[in-house]
């Protein structure tokens, strides 16, 4: 999977409308028009806050995760790291987008795809944590 550092989001606060019902996968809803209030994307994400940055990931090692190629993905960098966590990390300078499981003193860095083998780090492994992925936004387009 290859990561691309997008840096801190730019730009001011777009209120959008949020209507107040949930929209159906089957049958439409005769309540679709009703206006309950607007919310700022900025606000709900974080996404003005000094510890929070975008990165892009490339590579199919955490579709499990609902992770896919090309996603945009939110991270904390102020968060500690625990146990189950979707991390951004670099093992000897490589950056990677895995799983965080921590057992006893042994930490592993798990993909979400069977296909790619754990990452089992070593005591001569240089680890560090970059931050915690929050949310993932994809583009639907066709």
């Amino acid at each position: 999977m290859t990561i691309t550092f997008l840096g801190t989001p730019t730009g001011g606060p777009a209120q959008l409308p949020v209507y107040s019902f949930r929209v159906p996968a089957g049958f439409p809803s005769p309540a679709a028009d009703h206006l309950e209030r607007h919310i700022s994307l900025d606000e709900l994400f974080e996404l003005r806050a000094p510890h929070v940055y975008l990165v892009q990931v490339e590579g199919d090692s955490m579709q499990g995760a609902g992770i896919y190629s090309g996603d945009l993905l939110i991270v904390d960098r102020s968060r500690e790291a625990e146990h189950g966590d979707i991390v951004i990390a670099a093992v000897n300078s490589e950056p990677v987008c895995k799983r965080l499981y921590r057992r006893g003193g042994v930490v592993i860095l798990q993909s979400e795809n069977p296909a790619y083998p754990p990452r089992y780090i070593l005591e001569g492994d240089d680890l560090v944590m970059w931050g915690v992925v929050r949310y993932s936004v994809r583009d639907h387009a066709v």
